[in-house]
């Protein structure tokens, strides 16, 4: 198995890909990792950290070249081989691609992923980390840019249906994801967890029944959660500081709480909403079927938000397989129960459904 994996500066790939090697040598396999910006710098140790991108192009394809044969060489002699890369680079040369298109067709990988995080977790990074003038804006561009040069390599090189889009975002599972991806697409299925999120934020019980039915599924499943990136906060937050004349935000990011300009989060608005659109339709078709919770509010409706109605009929309409669990007493419209697949009234009742079809094993 061979798989490339993509990502924007500020993700901090190396040490998320380093815990699904460990997660794989746990499992008995010898998964080999190559990391092309270590690799560049190892190559030329006369450049500072973080100062690589200052070279002359001239050189930093050289460098890229040069390491990319070793990549080759080690493809040679491991039978599990990712690599961590950029697929474009935005700097003072401009955008620019971060690969080279022979060496890829050689290397010939199964998967090609793209790791993105909240916009907050980026940004604290980058400041943290590097040396870069950014704003939120470039960061929701670059991310863009990645995704889409990934998805073309991986259609060019591999086909329709071998690209993935994997948040590291919030939850420590995912790390599981990209290994089940990799080594066990051939016995799990790929599921995408529906659930209403921002008109529940508030209500705990009902957040705690939501978590329960995610861990449930993805013992048995590979899962994409969208909450493992939910820039909506953002969205929502920097609203009402405005409202009360507040300058900046304080948000929760990886590392602990950072700070952001108001102004600057709301002028981003407009990407956070298009990107949640975009980005969770995408997830469902990289999946082989949804599975929806909707719970039952305090007030005793049912917690059917527009965002999971519209992801259902998205899978519906591009022929997956659609399963609601409808945890409430009452009963689920036409629209519901003429588009799913399934419906059940438990997490419990739907897993022993998918032990029944051989899904789960």
């Amino acid at each position: 198995m061979r798989a490339i994996v993509t990502g924007q500066v500020g993700v901090d790939k190396g040490p998320y890909l380093e815990a699904v090697k460990q997660l794989a040598l746990k499992n008995g396999i010898d998964l080999h990792v190559c990391h092309i910006g270590k690799m560049m710098y190892e190559e030329a140790p006369d450049v500072p950290a973080g100062r690589i991108l200052n070279l002359p192009i001239s050189r930093l394809n050289t460098l890229r070249r040069a390491v990319f044969k070793e990549v080759l060489k080690a493809a040679e002699e491991h039978e599990h081989v990712m690599v961590n890369t950029h697929a474009t680079f935005r700097w003072r040369h401009g955008l620019f691609p971060a690969f080279d298109y022979d060496q890829l067709k050689t290397f010939n990988a199964d998967t090609y992923i793209t790791l993105m995080d909240n916009a907050e977790s980026v940004h604290q990074r980058l400041m943290r980390d590097h040396d870069i003038d950014h704003s939120l804006k470039d960061i929701m561009v670059w991310r863009e840019e990645e995704m889409l040069a990934t998805e073309i390599l991986a259609n060019i090189l591999r086909g329709h249906g071998n690209f993935y889009l994997i948040s590291r975002g919030r939850s420590t599972l995912t790390t599981e994801t990209v290994y089940r991806l990799m080594f066990k697409q051939q016995t799990m299925k790929k599921v995408y967890l529906s659930f209403p999120m921002s008109h529940v934020m508030d209500l705990p019980d009902t957040l705690a029944e939501i978590d329960k039915f995610k861990a449930d599924i993805n013992e048995h499943f590979i899962c994409f959660d969208p909450a493992d990136v939910d820039e909506f906060v953002l969205h929502t937050t920097a609203d009402k500081a405005h409202q009360e004349g507040k300058p900046t935000i304080e948000v929760m990011a990886a590392e602990g709480m950072t700070s952001l300009k108001t102004a600057e989060v709301l002028q981003i608005s407009g990407d956070i909403m298009g990107q949640i659109y975009a980005r969770d339709f995408k997830m469902v078709d990289q999946a082989d079927m949804i599975i929806s919770l909707v719970p039952e509010l305090p007030n005793g409706k049912p917690g059917l938000s527009s965002g999971v109605e519209r992801e259902l009929h998205h899978a519906f309409e591009g022929g997956k397989e659609v399963y609601v669990v409808w945890a409430c007493k009452a009963h689920p419209s036409p629209f519901i129960t003429e588009t799913a697949t399934a419906v059940f009234k438990s997490t419990e009742e739907a897993i022993a459904h998918f032990k029944a079809k051989g899904y789960v094993r």
